[in-house]
């Protein structure tokens, strides 16, 4: 509690915070990516993978109550495009990963299992009598990005 002599300290976000908060991710053009705002604010741990952490970093420092939006380079967002996660993929492995009968068209998202036993995914940009091409960077890789945020509590 404060006293008339004392300022009221307000919460900030901290790298390991417990936060609510309504969040929208778009496009430079104000096109939705993905927005809380229509819905029930999100609630998460900071530090535990429940957002990208280059998200994360942009809440940090923000305080309870503000409501900020903040322009996010690709190297602040998803990174820059990588040219060496454009991949050859063979029919084999393309059938090998596929359910029976399974077709595709340019712009399928397809899922593969990781030698690692993981599974990871790519868009489908090309495909020929000889393999696929896909490409395994994350789909927002390479872009500038709005982050809006509104943060509701801070545990």
């Amino acid at each position: 509690m404060s006293t008339p002599n004392t300022p009221a300290l307000v919460p900030v976000v901290t790298p390991d915070a417990y936060l609510t908060l309504h969040y929208r991710l778009a496009s430079l053009q104000g096109e939705d990516i993905i927005s809380t705002f229509n819905e029930n604010p999100a609630t998460l741990q900071l530090g535990t993978g429940q957002i990208a952490p280059e998200l994360e970093a942009s809440l940090l420092g923000l305080e309870e109550g503000s409501h900020t939006t903040q322009e996010l380079p690709p190297e602040k967002a998803f990174g820059p495009r990588n040219p060496d996660l454009l991949q050859r993929v063979s029919l084999a492995t393309l059938k090998e990963n596929s359910n029976f009968g399974e077709q595709y068209a340019i712009g399928d998202l397809v899922d593969f299992a990781a030698p690692s036993g993981g599974r990871f995914a790519g868009i489908l940009r090309a495909l020929d009598e000889e393999g696929a091409l896909f490409d395994f960077n994350h789909p927002l890789a390479g872009q500038t990005l709005l982050f809006e945020t509104r943060i509701i509590g801070i545990l």
